[in-house]
């Protein structure tokens, strides 16, 4: 599906030396190998088990792969540099089926925003494999394909994006490379969000909040721009991937005040009119607090299924790391 170009808005102001800091921060970091104590973790589905803060650090690493990969493709139409695909112990890394060059010429706006998330990216691969050492994982196997068979044709014609049969390629026009990075940037989000409770180590708590924060810039840079462009398609796209996200993470019980929600995924669809017309470009609930998934929720939107598995769409062979279960 190739959606109508419109002019995007206006750049936002440029962040001034936001990523020189970012690899140093965890230079004086303990062997990520004894990194953090044991504790229990427990999700929706009642399942417990002990893990540590680097299992929760790699767990996050295997995201930024897929994010990273995704966006380099799409801005240099390669990916990662092998040197930072590999384990901490040197052991190669996986494969990446799909990812294209997106041609940006009809909206040089959103690919500078792209060029930039992807540098941004990049440096969170690297900024968690230097705080994990020899204990990173490798990057997994991925596919990021926007052909047929591929997970965002899977996730468009759940979702209803496109039909029974269609295809749904984000490399194609710029504004389906923003559906694209939307289905990703606010499960980063609640991702990280949710995983703050299972870190103990406050040096690894403090710097996974700047990455949050970091990933909360980016999926507000998707939002606006799409909702920018004023598409009634585009808006109608980011409900029905929200609706369909929510429908992958499953039922939990609402939690005002941590941020958790069975229906608290949201698009960007606007409401009221005329003096009244409120945007929706930050998901709050009603104490204003983004929402939070746990590991489990965050890998059945990843795999693409709602039940219990270790592997799928995103991810064809799982996740790498203890954490890789939807349950």
């Amino acid at each position: 599906m190739t959606l109508p170009q419109e002019q995007v808005m206006e750049a936002f102001e440029s962040r001034a030396e936001r990523r020189a800091d970012r690899r140093a921060f965890f230079t004086a970091a303990v062997g990520a190998a004894a990194v953090g104590s044991a504790f229990a973790y427990s999700n929706p589905a009642a399942a417990q088990a002990a893990v540590t803060d680097a299992d929760v650090l790699n767990f996050a690493l295997n995201l930024e792969y897929l994010e990273a990969q995704f966006y380099l493709f799409a801005v240099n139409g390669a990916g990662l540099p092998a040197n930072l695909t590999t384990s901490g112990s040197g052991a190669a890394g996986g494969t990446v089926t799909g990812g294209a060059l997106v041609n940006f010429t009809s909206d040089p706006l959103t690919g500078a925003y792209a060029r930039e998330i992807a540098a941004d990216e990049q440096a969170h691969v690297a900024f968690l494999r230097t705080a994990l050492g020899s204990a990173a994982v490798a990057m997994p196997n991925i596919n990021i394909s926007g052909d047929a068979n591929g997970p965002f044709t899977a996730a468009a014609r759940a979702a209803g994006v496109v039909p029974a049969g269609g295809v749904f390629n984000p490399y194609s026009s710029p504004e389906n490379f923003l559906l694209g990075a939307f289905i990703f940037e606010d499960v980063g989000v609640t991702a990280y969000k949710g995983a703050a409770p299972l870190l103990t180590n406050k040096t690894f708590l403090e710097a996974a909040a700047g990455i949050l924060a970091v990933e909360a810039y980016h999926a507000a840079i998707v939002r606006t721009t799409l909702y920018a462009k004023g598409i009634p398609a585009l808006i109608d796209a980011t409900e029905q991937i929200s609706n369909a996200r929510d429908t992958l993470d499953g039922t939990v019980t609402d939690d005002l005040i941590r941020g958790i929600g069975a229906d608290a995924d949201q698009g960007i669809r606007p409401t009221g009119s005329g003096s009244t017309l409120t945007s929706n470009i930050a998901p709050l609930n009603s104490n204003g607090l983004a929402y939070s998934r746990t590991t489990g929720q965050v890998l059945k939107i990843v795999y693409l299924n709602a039940g219990t598995t270790t592997m799928g769409g995103f991810f064809p062979n799982g996740v790498n790391g203890t954490i890789r279960s939807t349950t």
